[in-house]
């Protein structure tokens, strides 16, 4: 349900940043529900030489619904000391669904869209990693944590190398090459349709939302009310990188990666280390 709320209020927002209404012929309530149906009565077809890739978008959908056992609730899972650990232990896994989806469709196309996608994950998980590292040990040693202050205050650059990092994370624009480069129709889900292409079209909208709380839970939370309403800044923070900025071309989104975003996450890590030690 948030992810079907969470898609009508993209299309509304990306509407009137074009000047224009967005979907409202169903009435704006009802706009995911008739995609849902659209999606689901949709002839189920796939290219007669692809592989049996029915079970590829349910690995990708087991995926972020594995990541929200870590949601912050009254469970006991969810107060695990090692709990970023195990995000990223399992954001990691997301590469090998994409490069099954790729590969069983026995497309080159689909083939070279998951290597793509693949490369782009693995490429700012690097960052992302050290980035939390980071933020942990920052908490871990500063005193002054006691007083409930956002870590965004003091460590607004890694703030934004995360926040970045996690729209290639998601492949999402402007690092969504994986799905909208000019010689690709759909990237690695080219030949995925009906219920396959719904499965992966939710993984990827609940990652969006599970990655907003996680950057909302290490940078800006100082309260339960406060992660809601930052989670839902950030997700808005998604919207509006897509609706404005143009697409990067694929060795300057791995420019960024290599040669800007893990320099810098590395420096500040090591000045955290030399501070604290």
């Amino acid at each position: 349900m948030s992810v079907a709320f969470f898609t009508l209020m993209e299309r509304k927002v990306l509407g009137y940043i074009h000047l224009r209404k967005g979907p409202n012929k169903p009435g704006i309530f009802l706009v995911p529900f008739a995609d849902a149906v659209k999606l689901f009565l949709k002839e189920l077809s796939s290219p007669s030489l692809s592989n049996n890739f029915s079970f590829v978008g349910i690995v990708i959908m087991l995926i972020p619904m594995a990541l929200w056992v870590t949601y912050p609730l009254l469970a006991s899972l969810s107060f695990h000391k090692l709990m970023l650990i195990f995000v990223l232990a399992v954001s990691s896994f997301g590469v090998y669904g994409t490069l099954a989806a790729g590969w069983t469709s026995n497309s080159k196309y689909s083939l070279l869209g998951a290597i793509r996608a693949a490369a782009q994950t693995i490429s700012y998980e690097v960052s992302m990693s050290i980035v939390m590292l980071s933020v942990m040990l920052f908490v871990l040693y500063d005193p002054s944590q006691q007083s409930q202050i956002p870590m965004i205050l003091f460590l607004f650059p890694l703030f934004l190398v995360f926040s970045v990092s996690l729209l290639a994370e998601t492949n999402r624009s402007p690092f969504d090459l994986a799905e909208g480069e000019s010689e690709l129709v759909s990237g690695f889900n080219t030949e995925f349709s009906s219920v396959l292409f719904v499965m992966i079209f939710l993984a990827e909208y609940s990652s969006i939302m599970f990655m907003s709380l996680l950057v909302s839970a290490l940078f800006l939370m100082t309260s339960f009310s406060g992660l809601v309403l930052f989670s839902l800044f950030m997700s808005f923070f998604f919207i509006w990188s897509r609706g404005s900025l143009p697409r990067f071309r694929y060795d300057q989104l791995m420019y960024l990666a290599w040669k800007s975003f893990l320099p810098m996450s590395l420096i500040i890590l090591l000045l955290i280390t030399t501070m604290f030690s």
